[in-house]
């Protein structure tokens, strides 16, 4: 099955060699966002509440370019780097999903890139 590059310039370029999303099928696969400010490429100022409104900004706009929103999310992947952030990410991401709630991991990780405190990756349909 081909697999097609998703790719926006609302987002800060990927730090290695991966696309921001890929499509196969009816799946888009979104690779993983930490809280890249578009302009600089810099991670946001702030704890990790503010860092995953980042998140969820830099998702929506891969989502929208591959024609999809939150609503067709089927998947998520969350990684933390300190599982006592855990409450600040989770509300920040119920105010982006209804029910019935997309399927989650949420897993502690010893460290992200750019030194974040949070990574999310979507698998939308």
């Amino acid at each position: 099955m081909p697999r097609e590059a998703i790719t926006t310039d609302k987002i800060a370029k990927p730090v290695g060699p991966f696309s921001a999303a890929v499509r196969s099928g009816d799946f888009v696969y979104l690779s993983g966002q930490t809280a890249q400010d578009p302009a600089t490429g810099k991670l946001v100022e702030g704890d990790a509440a503010a860092q995953t409104e980042q998140i969820f900004k830099n998702l929506d706009a891969v989502l929208r370019a591959a024609g999809k929103s939150f609503t067709d999310v089927v998947r998520v992947g969350v990684f933390l780097t300190d599982m006592a952030d855990f409450a600040a990410m989770n509300a920040v991401y119920a105010r982006h999903f209804d029910a019935p709630y997309p399927a989650r991991t949420t897993v502690a990780v010893a460290a992200l890139p750019l030194g974040a405190a949070v990574e999310i990756e979507l698998v939308a349909r």
